[in-house]
């Protein structure tokens, strides 16, 4: 018996552990945690209606950029002609874009946030509505636990000087480090739960949502955010392979196939809400999945090298989370594998994978294998909650979604010797005939962090235990906002194709979510109607710059008089007392808010000879509008010293003496720089010869010249600590 195969047995015989004995029994709604929300953008699909299309269909979004898009974005003229050079990735369109605004950032912190931080703010946001919470007044006790990877932006910014004298070095760092992701979305959605930045390498989302149900089982909180993010640069760029490396040579990424060569590298961001399933089933959320069990280990030393995955412990993750689940392991019907398509990595996770899913009795058929990194890339430290949201769209939509680009199985793989079939093909997964349809997800990090979760279909709503009389049409008032016309008209739009859609929701429970589960924002509107239809057709007309006809003519409806007084008062801010929700009514998930992206580009590296450059649009890069905003500052505080009329501009010859200016004045102004921009100018400045925009010109670049002294005696600081450890 080879080493896995007899830790497993220990494992399974354990008599603590005891999964055989209740592998049959009902979810315990205790011990279970429920996915009441999800939100992510990932290669070739900005929302995941798009990504489950595309999984489903068995589409490769890698991309192959062409020569002139990869110069276009900065490459070295010579780097694509190089034969070992693979101008592909799986490639994250918009990672610049952000819709700072709803966030509460001004231009300058927007332009120097990195990408990462934007992209996960916004996705926090998203999955907070699609779990039928309204973001900015989620009353549960909220964690967040989330991790990225490092970024190109983030080396850039904290090696700028220039942007360092603009901002202050530390607030760079706040608005770049990874370490702040968590942070920042508890800050600017009032998340009061424990807030960590999780990292594990390419584990390190799926380490996320581990830890996050962990915290709900032990009452740190009660909803969690989990996930993670990875864009490591937002330009189209390609990678370089080497023999015996981790990438592949030709661009694609094959798990478990003959022509397996490696991964492709990727970007994309996903977040999930998880809350407890008795919690969740209480407060009529809507439960996508159940998240049974889960577990986290680290192979130690028992492996031939650092980077190099180990099976001992891969098998222990597997088994000890099933064993959490109260179930043997036996009792998938598929697992999400780590699958980087390396020969070391496809070896050593089958034959971990296949003395843990042995353990307790083998399958009766075969469990499906898949790797969503077929699709998407390698996305890093946002991998492992890319296939986990894959294995609960799949789960939801009872299909098993393709593992793309395979033609033969890996002959030395020998996949007829274990219990598994890879999944080459969109197929049904009809429910067991005992049980519901049940998951594993693993996620492996270089450093030996493993990770493997045990999802569930979500439970089945329950139905009335006798008939009920049909009720009469009930008159409902769906409340929308946004912040500009144009986003609400986009909302008006989303949401009358979500309510003309097969599996449409009923319109009461619409009516609630909207209602209950929103921001009420600035610009506003509302709808009255009897049945989706009706609100379709009047949300459209929204959409399409009509006023909707919430005229109702149907004898059978109560209360519209007092619908109409509360859309009214909806319009004008108003805080609105809605009506009691109908009897059963539950949050559901409706399209989530459109966001208003602008770009704010982003710092990247320079190239040998040049100089660091960012890809914001000319003369909106965070240095640039940092220096911008604080020359409006000065000078609208020159102008209320010297008494002039903010909305009477002087004229470009008025100087300091001629605006008024006196020495005292220059008192006055010389303290309230230090006291309220920390600039310390000399006063013998207020007596030269100089125009008002020339005077503020060079104070705000004695602001620079002093931040930029400072920078550099900090750097001088760390390199003389560090020289001191290296003598040591």
């Amino acid at each position: 018996m080879t080493e896995p195969a007899r830790k497993a047995d220990e494992l399974a015989l354990d008599p603590d552990l005891g999964f055989e004995a209740e592998a049959d029994t009902d979810t315990d709604s205790a011990i279970a945690i429920a996915v009441v929300g999800m939100s992510g953008r990932f290669p070739g699909a900005p929302d995941l209606h798009t990504y489950w299309a595309n999984l489903r269909d068995g589409v490769c979004s890698l991309t192959d950029f062409t020569e002139a898009e990869l110069l276009a974005d900065g490459a070295d003229p010579e780097e694509p002609r190089r034969p070992e050079y693979i101008p592909v990735k799986g490639y994250l369109a918009g990672a610049d874009r952000f819709d700072a605004d709803l966030f509460g950032f001004n231009r300058t912190e927007a332009a120097a946030l990195d990408p990462q931080h934007r992209l996960l703010l916004e996705t926090a946001w998203a999955a907070l509505e699609d779990a039928g919470q309204d973001p900015l007044a989620v009353t549960a006790r909220t964690g967040v636990y989330v991790g990225g990877s490092p970024t190109e932006h983030m080396l850039a910014a904290q090696t700028d000087r220039a942007l360092a004298a603009s901002l202050g070095a530390m607030q760079v760092r706040i608005l770049t480090d990874r370490e702040f992701l968590a942070p920042w979305i508890s800050y600017r959605l009032g998340l009061e739960g424990p807030s960590l930045t999780v990292q594990s390498a390419c584990s390190t989302s799926l380490t996320a949502v581990h830890l996050a149900a962990q915290a709900l089982l032990l009452g740190e909180c009660d909803t969690a955010l989990a996930g993670g993010v990875s864009v490591d640069t937002v330009r189209r760029q390609g990678y370089v392979h080497h023999a015996g490396g981790i990438f592949s040579p030709d661009g694609r990424c094959r798990p478990f196939d003959d022509r397996a060569g490696g991964t492709v590298p990727g970007s994309g961001v996903g977040v999930v809400v998880l809350r407890r399933l008795s919690d969740a089933l209480a407060d009529g959320d809507p439960v996508r999945a159940v998240l049974r069990g889960s577990a986290l280990t680290n192979d130690g030393a028992t492996k031939v090298g650092f980077t190099a995955p180990g099976v001992e412990q891969q098998t222990a993750a597997i088994v000890e989370a099933w064993s959490a689940a109260g179930l043997a392991p036996s009792a998938a019907q598929y697992v999400e594998t780590h699958g980087t398509a390396t020969e070391l990595g496809d070896r050593i996770e089958l034959a971990a994978a296949t003395a843990a899913f042995r353990t307790g009795g083998a399958p009766d058929t075969p469990i499906g294998i898949g790797s969503v990194k077929s699709n998407i890339g390698h996305l890093d430290a946002a991998a492992g909650v890319a296939s986990f949201i894959k294995a609960v769209l799949m789960l939801e939509h009872a299909t098993l979604a393709p593992t793309v680009n395979l033609t033969t199985p890996h002959p030395e793989l020998a996949l007829n010797a274990t219990p598994f079939r890879v999944v080459n093909r969109t197929a049904p997964w009809p429910r067991p005939a005992e049980g519901p349809r049940r998951a594993g997800v693993s996620s492996l990090g270089i450093g030996g962090t493993n990770v493997h979760v045990v999802l569930e279909q979500a439970p089945d709503r329950p139905t009335p235990t006798a008939p009920q009389a049909p009720r009469p049409a009930t008159t409902e008032i769906l409340p929308l906002s946004a912040r500009t016309e144009e986003a609400l008209t986009t909302l008006a739009a989303r949401l009358a194709t979500a309510l003309r859609a097969p599996d449409a929701p009923s319109l009461t429970d619409t009516a609630h979510t909207l209602r209950t589960a929103r921001t009420p924002l600035d610009v506003r509107a509302y709808v009255l109607a009897a049945h989706p239809e009706q609100a379709a057709d009047r949300l459209t007309a929204l959409a399409e710059g009509r006023p909707a006809d919430n005229r109702e003519e149907d004898p059978e409806t109560d209360g519209l008089r007092e619908l109409r007084e509360l859309g009214e008062l909806w319009l004008k801010g108003g805080s609105v007392p809605w009506p009691e929700p109908a009897p059963g009514a539950r949050r559901v998930s409706l399209p989530t808010y459109p966001f208003e992206p602008r770009s704010f580009g982003a710092l990247t590296l320079p190239r040998p000879g040049t100089t660091a450059r960012t890809d914001a649009p000319e003369g909106t890069g965070p240095a640039v509008a940092a220096r911008n905003d604080l020359t409006r500052a000065v000078s609208a505080l020159l102008a209320e010293a010297l008494g002039l009329d903010d909305k009477t501009p002087p004229a470009p010859e008025t100087t300091y003496f001629s605006a008024g200016g006196d020495s005292l004045t220059a008192v006055h102004l010389v303290g309230r720089l230090r006291d309220d921009f920390g600039i310390d100018v000399p006063i013998t400045l207020f007596l030269e010869e100089l125009t008002l925009q020339e005077l503020a010109a060079r104070i705000v670049e004695s602001k620079e010249a002093q931040e930029t002294e400072k920078a550099a005696g900090a750097e001088d600081s760390l390199d003389a600590l560090l020289a001191e450890f290296e003598a040591e």
